[in-house]
């Protein structure tokens, strides 16, 4: 399987609805950084050390996408489910 699609699986499935609240809050964004990470270690890329612009792979875009994707859905996760 190509190692974006890989990541993007990774990504989506890292997604879940869970009532919990800050905790939980902060679980999920550990579990997307953890899932980010990964995904640019798929690429061959070192997570931080990219400035981003013209010269990001447009794979290090998609796993940046889906980690901004995954950190929404934790944050709607914790307003709108805070205990």
């Amino acid at each position: 399987m190509n190692p974006v699609k890989t990541c993007l699986l990774i990504l989506s499935l890292n997604v879940v609805n869970v009532m919990g609240g800050l905790l939980t809050y902060g679980v999920c964004q550990s579990g997307c950084n953890v899932a980010w990470g990964s995904c640019y270690a798929a690429l061959g890329l070192v997570a931080g050390a990219s400035t981003g612009g013209a010269a990001l792979p447009p794979a290090a875009v998609a796993c940046n996408t889906q980690q901004g994707v995954c950190m929404a859905a934790c944050a709607w996760m914790s307003l709108t489910n805070p205990f």
